[in-house]
């Protein structure tokens, strides 16, 4: 255990780990089993000692995150064209991707932020965002609020975790993994029951057409 401590100081504390968190967070953009979110939580425990620096952890979190949402949001326009023209109307695919187009066009900066604290979720949003074309002028401000919000939450419950248990980090890094697993469970859960009691909703009007799409939750 003491080796482990010892190499995770070594890292944290090195001038080129600011450089590996922006990269790891770009990359978790398009590329989501890179843990960009233990990597900033981690960061923030070893930033309650003062190094490193909290403030450019939080800001290189957050244009790593900034950088990778634009590289996925630019893979899916890239790919739109061609799905598009592949869909065939009265179809499926055709219909949920209608579907995904009304749906960012009416609430596509909200989803976006609350992506970026879903798993998996933040690139199957922003990919599906460049397939339907979602304007990038409108794209950029969200995607830099997201992307904010989040190098700070993840830097904060480091943190608090760093200061909790300031003789031992690794329980500062548990701690703060624990309370980011925790509030992910949170909103899945609220995102199941919401999404059951839409289905109870639908089948008790007969409305097949009230639930949306299934495919809805990835690119389409």
């Amino acid at each position: 255990m003491d080796g482990v401590v010892d190499f995770l100081h070594t890292a944290v504390t090195s001038p080129w780990f600011y450089l590996a968190l922006f990269a790891v967070a770009a990359l978790d953009g398009f590329f989501p089993v890179v843990p960009s979110e233990s990597m900033v939580i981690t960061a923030g425990v070893y930033a309650a000692s003062g190094r490193p620096e909290p403030v450019l952890v939080v800001v290189l979190a957050a244009l790593g995150a900034f950088t990778g949402d634009h590289v996925a949001y630019l893979i899916g326009r890239g790919s739109g064209g061609r799905l598009t023209r592949s869909l065939r109307p009265g179809t499926r695919r055709h219909a949920a991707f209608g579907w995904a187009r009304r749906t960012m066009d009416e609430r596509g900066g909200l989803i976006l932020v609350v992506a970026r604290y879903v798993p998996g979720g933040r690139t199957a949003v922003t990919m599906t965002m460049g397939v339907i074309r979602y304007p990038l002028r409108s794209f950029t401000p969200f995607a830099a609020i997201a992307a904010v919000s989040w190098a700070v939450y993840g830097t904060l419950l480091g943190y608090l975790g760093g200061v909790a248990f300031e003789d031992d980090p690794i329980k500062g890094v548990a701690v703060g993994l624990g309370l980011a697993l925790a509030v992910t469970g949170v909103v899945e859960g609220v995102r199941f029951l919401r999404h059951r009691r839409a289905r109870g909703g639908a089948a008790a009007s007969g409305g097949e057409g009230a639930e949306a799409p299934e495919t809805s939750g990835t690119p389409v």
